[in-house]
C-alpha cells in the first residue's frame, strides 16, 4: 500500500498509487505522490513519466473518512495542501506524464489526469467530479482542460461522470483500449515520447507550460478558497455527514 516508483522500460518511470479499497488518498498520500512524481522526472535517466495505479479504480480523491475523523481544520488544510503539491508535481513534472486511467477517475483524480500530458484509458473508465455531493469544492480548473465549458458546467453541477470513449471523441484521451491492454498503450506511448532527447522533451515540457492559456496552479489555488469557506460555514460538514447514505436519509447506498 502507498506509492511506488518503478522502471520498466529505458526513459520510462511509472508512478503506482496504491491505496486501497479505492484509491481515496489520506492528505500523507498526496504528499507522497507529489514527492515521488517529482523525483522521477528529476532524474536524468528518465524521459517520460507514467502515473497508475493499483486496484479498482485510478482515483477516487480525498479519503472522506479522514475528514470525518477530524476534530480541528487540521485534516482539510491538510488535504488542500498535499492536493495542490500533488497535481502541480503532475504539471510541474520536468518531462510528459502518461496517465493511465482504469475504473472510476474522481475528484481528485480528474486533477492528477487534468495535469497531465496525455491520457490512455480502459474501456472501463469514468471520469467525473462529485464533490458537489461530498461537501467539497475544487478540480474544474483540471476537467476544464478535459471537456468543453459548457459540458464542464454541467457535469460539475449534476455530478455527473463522463466515459473514457465520450473523452476520446472530445481529443482529451489519446487513447482507449481494453482493461487487459492498458498497461501496453500506456507504455507503448511513454515510449515513443522517451525516444526524443532527453534535454529536448525537457525544453519541450517547460515551452508547453509557458504557453497554457490558464494558470493552472493559482485557478485551483482560487477554487481552494472557496473549499475552505465551504468548511469554514459549516455547510461542507452538514453535506459531508451524509456521504455513503441515500439523499441523507441514512439508508446506505
Amino acid at each position: 500500500m502507498g506509492v511506488s516508483t518503478s522502471v520498466p522500460d529505458e526513459g520510462v518511470a511509472v508512478v503506482t498509487v496504491d491505496f486501497p479499497p479505492v484509491n481515496a488518498l489520506p492528505v500523507r498520500g498526496w504528499y507522497d505522490l507529489a514527492a515521488a512524481v517529482r523525483a522521477a522526472g528529476a532524474d536524468p535517466k528518465v524521459r517520460c513519466v507514467v502515473l497508475a495505479a493499483g486496484g479498482r479504480g485510478f482515483n477516487a480523491g480525498v479519503d472522506i473518512k479522514e475528514l470525518q475523523r477530524a476534530t480541528g481544520p487540521e485534516a482539510i488544510l491538510g488535504a488542500n495542501r498535499g492536493c495542490y503539491e500533488a497535481f502541480a508535481a503532475v504539471y510541474e513534472c520536468e518531462v510528459p506524464v502518461v496517465a493511465e486511467v482504469h475504473g472510476f477517475c474522481l475528484g481528485g483524480g480528474i486533477g492528477l489526469a487534468g495535469n497531465a500530458d496525455a491520457i490512455v484509458a480502459s474501456d472501463d473508465a469514468v471520469f467525473g467530479l462529485p464533490e458537489l455531493d461530498r461537501g467539497a469544492l475544487g478540480a474544474a480548473t483540471h476537467l476544464a482542460r478535459l471537456v468543453p465549458q459548457h459540458l464542464m458546467r454541467t457535469l460539475y453541477y449534476t455530478s455527473r461522470t463522463v466515459t473514457a470513449g465520450e473523452l476520446h471523441r472530445h481529443g482529451s484521451v489519446w487513447e482507449v483500449v481494453p482493461r487487459a491492454r492498458l498497461r501496453g498503450a500506456a507504455l507503448a506511448l511513454a515510449r515513443e515520447i522517451a525516444a526524443k532527447d532527453g534535454q529536448l522533451i525537457r525544453l519541450a515540457k517547460a515551452a508547453i507550460n509557458g504557453i497554457d492559456p490558464v494558470d493552472v496552479r493559482r485557478s485551483y489555488r482560487f477554487e481552494q478558497g472557496f473549499t475552505f469557506e465551504a468548511n469554514l460555514s459549516g455547510v461542507a460538514d452538514r453535506v459531508r455527514d451524509t456521504f455513503g447514505t441515500d439523499s441523507g436519509t441514512g439508508k446506505e447506498n
